[in-house]
């Protein structure tokens, strides 16, 4: 029983330094192969889960052998700390993947978001002029067109995505004159 808990103790510890290498070289393919190929899902089939589970279930079954359980205790408890590695790898992993971004801010979105003029608009779609809005965790700034004329720091709001680079923009109401009109 001894061997095998080495064994997989090596093993386990052996890929997980060598993903560690890898991934300081640059090489770290894993990751980006489960993200692709799975989603956002836990996956405790993924190399690193079961790296890691390895590991923990023979490093376990070292320790619970060198205490002096017997090895049918030690291999149940040496299990479960191997599945509890395994997922605990998977569950940061998955975390990690959730933070990952590719930095694009998305305008589709902004439709509804508040803004402020930034550089004067003249009015009509002629000629733009600039607004600041946050966006995805953010503060981006937009080419941005209105029907009317807003000046510098107008609170406005867009209501098109005319293109990936332009916003429409419309006045934002303002809070007395919406109960004024009741």
């Amino acid at each position: 029983m001894s061997t095998m808990f080495w064994v997989c103790a090596v093993a386990g510890g052996g890929f997980i330094l060598l993903q560690s290498l890898l991934g300081l070289m640059g090489s770290d393919d894993d990751s980006h192969h489960d993200h692709a190929a799975h989603g956002d899902g836990l996956h405790l089939l993924s190399l690193r889960a079961i790296a890691a589970g390895l590991c923990f279930l023979g490093l376990t079954g070292l320790a619970a052998l060198e205490w002096g359980f017997p090895a049918l205790l030690a291999l149940p408890v040496a299990t479960v700390a191997g599945v509890g590695a395994a997922a605990g790898v998977a569950f940061v992993m998955r975390g990690m993947r959730r933070m990952e971004s590719d930095g694009v801010v998305r305008v589709e979105g902004a439709v509804g978001h508040p803004a402020t003029v930034y550089l004067s608009i003249p009015g009509g779609r002629g000629a733009p002029g600039k607004v600041h809005l946050f966006l995805q965790g953010r503060t981006v700034e937009m080419n941005a067109v209105s029907r009317d004329p807003l000046p510098t720091g107008a609170p406005v709001v867009v209501v098109d995505v005319l293109d990936p680079d332009t916003l429409e923009v419309a006045p934002q109401p303002q809070l007395g004159a919406v109960a004024d009109a009741y």
